[in-house]
């Protein structure tokens, strides 16, 4: 059997259960395209002896009888995630050489789970960036091509997103803080999940807005995403903001019936200058749930036009904070003295040295909007516009509406370097439609559903109830399907 990479995770938990093909197999099969597709730079600390070794114990389970639904499964982890014994440094200078001596809640389910690591994925520095070029690895490349342009595959979870796109792994780990699951998502044609906060234990992933990060899923199709969230979800002691509340099946919930149901179309996502590529898509989109016997409602979010400033007071603001920790004195980089220098020079030169330009302007941004006589100025009131932005989604929700559908991003790709001499805030819009689910807390999901004039794909973004994934993930497939989106790049790498 060939192309065993390209297989879903829904594929290959079937022939793995028939015993049509091995952990090893499939593992073996994605440890050599990622030796091939070094051109990518997506995947960063590749871990094959420990694949192996973990595929093999899958088939013992297996053939034991004992197979969730990963168990096999060769997956991704974006350096976010701590895994104990592999390099782990959030694709940042100042965390090099850390290998934590723990693991993350949610890349332990996944090992628990029988899921196979094959290494660690790209992303930006500290998740701060939406085109993967803040790494400290160099940028990851979007496996779709124009003109023999590279381009962005997104960001911040871009490894991720390009390795699920290339078939390199079967599915990764993502994680979302303004959009960073679901914009890479739309750029490389794959699916990505940010569930509701709290349903996925943030201890031991590196920490970038606290109120804000949430993990999920990035895969092949929908199925695969309600598959692997099932597994990734769950109550942790250990997170102080996980929920303590049952995980259902996601998967057992794909009926794909949405017969009438309420979705909104927001009229302030009808942005000025929106290209009108994005907006047939969006049209086209509605009309596909429609046809499935679903409700269009125009619906109003009266308060979306603030949530970008809003968004980006805030989180610079817990990323300051968070970041203060890395300091060069207990792990990671830590600078050479002079003569005569202490410790005020070596925090000073260690971060200096140790983090990229993003995450300096983003500390210091944050550090000066919670400062005295500026905190209630700028923090405080983006704090009150969050809760507005929270209060319009649930009136909405209370109006009886069960899902709101908007584009994904704002384009297609764009090129790598494209962006490197413009004014910071442009790069901030391409997080224009995603924000406002991070603010309020809700699961958001984005569905590939076509492509632009260029051949590049695009993505449409629905937008849950809180603790609905699995509801949500019965209309992304409903839209999946109609959308018929069987698209890939042409391999060039």
């Amino acid at each position: 059997m060939s192309d065993l990479n390209a297989l879903t995770i829904a594929e290959a938990r079937d022939l793995l259960r028939k015993g049509d093909v091995t952990s090893v197999a499939l593992t073996e099969a994605c440890a050599k395209v990622i030796d091939g597709a070094g051109r990518l730079n997506a995947f960063v600390h590749p871990t094959p002896d420990l694949a192996l070794e973990r595929a093999r114990a899958a088939d013992a389970r297996i053939q034991a009888g004992d197979a969730p639904a990963m168990c096999g499964i060769p997956v991704g982890i974006k350096d976010l995630f701590c895994t104990e014994g592999v390099p782990s440094q959030a694709a940042s200078g100042i965390l090099g050489g850390f290998h934590p001596p723990y693991e993350s809640t949610v890349t332990a389910q996944l090992r628990d789970a029988g899921a196979v690591m094959l290494g660690k994925l790209n992303m930006d520095e500290f998740a701060m960036g939406s085109s993967n070029e803040t790494a400290v690895y160099g940028p990851a490349v979007n496996p779709w091509r124009v003109d023999d342009r590279d381009l962005t595959p997104g960001g911040s979870s871009g490894g991720s997103a390009a390795a699920v796109a290339a078939d390199l792994c079967l599915a990764a780990t993502g994680t979302d803080t303004g959009g960073s699951i679901r914009q890479p998502a739309a750029f490389t044609g794959t699916v990505g999940i940010k569930p509701t906060y709290g349903r996925c234990s943030r201890w031991g992933i590196v920490a970038f807005a606290s109120s804000l990060d949430q993990a999920g899923p990035m895969t092949k199709t929908v199925r695969d995403a309600a598959i692997m969230l099932t597994a990734m979800s769950g109550h942790d002691p250990k997170d102080s903001t996980s929920a303590d509340l049952p995980v259902p099946d996601f998967e057992a919930m794909l009926t794909g019936d949405i017969r009438g149901q309420k979705i909104g179309l927001p009229r302030e996502y009808r942005m000025e200058g929106m290209p009108a590529e994005i907006e047939a898509l969006w049209s086209r989109g509605a009309e596909m749930l429609r046809d499935a016997g679903a409700e269009i409602v125009d619906i109003s979010l009266p308060h979306t036009k603030y949530a970008l400033p809003a968004y980006y007071v805030i989180a610079p603001a817990e990323a300051s904070s968070n970041l203060a920790r890395y300091d060069g004195v207990r792990y990671g980089h830590r600078a050479a003295l002079g003569p005569g220098e202490g410790i005020t020079e070596m925090y000073e030169k260690t971060r200096a040295e140790g983090f990229g330009a993003e995450v300096q302007r983003r500390v210091m941004i944050g550090a000066y909007v919670l400062s005295a006589g500026f905190y209630d100025a700028y923090y405080n009131r983006a704090r009150k516009v969050r809760t507005l932005i929270k209060r319009d989604f649930e009136e909405v929700f209370a109006k009886g509406i069960d899902a709101i559908l908007t584009p994904a991003t704002p384009s297609s790709a764009f090129g790598l370097g494209e962006m490197a001499n413009a004014d910071p805030v442009e790069m901030y819009l391409n997080d224009v439609f995603t924000v406002t689910v991070n603010l309020a807390g809700l699961p958001g999901i984005s569905v590939p559903a076509g492509l632009d004039g260029k051949g590049l794909p695009l993505g449409l973004q629905l937008i849950g109830k809180p603790w609905e994934e699995g509801a949500l993930l019965n209309t992304a497939q409903v839209l999946e399907s109609a959308a018929g989106f069987v698209s890939k790049p042409q391999k060039w790498w």
